[in-house]
């Protein structure tokens, strides 16, 4: 499905980062894996490596520097770059009366400033392609009380994606984002994932959303373009 595409994972980690770090690999695609913990991205690529060409840059992307830094490095080893992903974020608990400067704009950084200086970095590189961002569903689809910094970030990404799709559209670059409910961290590759879990959980292994991710990531979604896409399972259905 990716049989020659260039793609860099921003933000790769033990859930959702590797999986799609992953499934890119098996699906043919050359990848470069972007983290601020060098020791973990070793770990990553150690475990990745049989899958095919996979690579890390260790690199600060919640700083429009040290995103430009990270991806430039991305694009001198891949070569050019067909896809980016940015699987990136943090999570702050607090209602309106607990709101402090700190944990709004910390959200605000790593929820959406970072995807931001991520694309913003990879476009001047990419003649076309696809980005997919990784947002929530708390914001754009369901409300969740007591955490208004995160939902607000998480809202604010959503709501971002269809301005950059307009954006790139004459440079053939797509933008999309998925929604997801809970995530595990569990990922093992070659693992029988859908047997861990059932439709409408609350959280899910992070293979079947980067299954997503890689859909966007390919040719065959190339009608798809400016949106959000819910993956939970039915789970925010559970919630109305």
């Amino acid at each position: 499905m990716l049989s020659g595409k260039r793609v860099i994972i921003a933000g790769a980690g033990p859930g959702l980062g590797s999986a799609t770090a992953y499934l890119a690999l098996i699906n043919g695609a050359s990848v470069v894996m972007v983290a601020r913990n060098e020791e973990r991205l070793r770990s990553l690529k150690a475990m990745l490596s049989k899958y095919g060409r996979v690579e890390a840059v260790k690199g600060d992307l919640s700083t429009m520097s040290g995103a430009e830094d990270a991806v430039k490095r991305a694009y001198g080893i891949l070569g050019g770059i067909d896809g980016v992903v940015t699987v990136l974020g943090g999570y702050t608990e607090a209602s309106i009366s607990e709101l402090t400067e700190d944990s709004l704009f910390n959200m605000l950084r790593v929820n959406l400033a970072a995807h931001l200086f991520t694309v913003k970095a990879a476009v001047q590189l990419m003649n076309r392609g696809s980005i997919v961002m990784v947002t929530a569903i708390w914001g754009p689809y369901l409300n969740w009380p007591n955490r208004v910094a995160y939902v607000a970030s998480k809202a604010a990404l959503s709501r971002v994606v269809e301005t950059l799709a307009s954006e790139l559209l004459s440079r053939g670059i797509r933008v999309n984002a998925v929604a997801p409910g809970g995530i595990r961290r569990d990922f093992r590759p070659e693992r029988d994932w859908r047997s861990t879990r059932s439709i409408g959980d609350s959280s899910a292994p992070p293979e079947d959303i980067a299954n997503i991710i890689i859909w966007l990531l390919s040719d065959q979604s190339e009608w798809v373009n400016g949106a959000v896409i819910p993956a939970d399972g039915g789970f925010r259905l559970r919630q109305r």
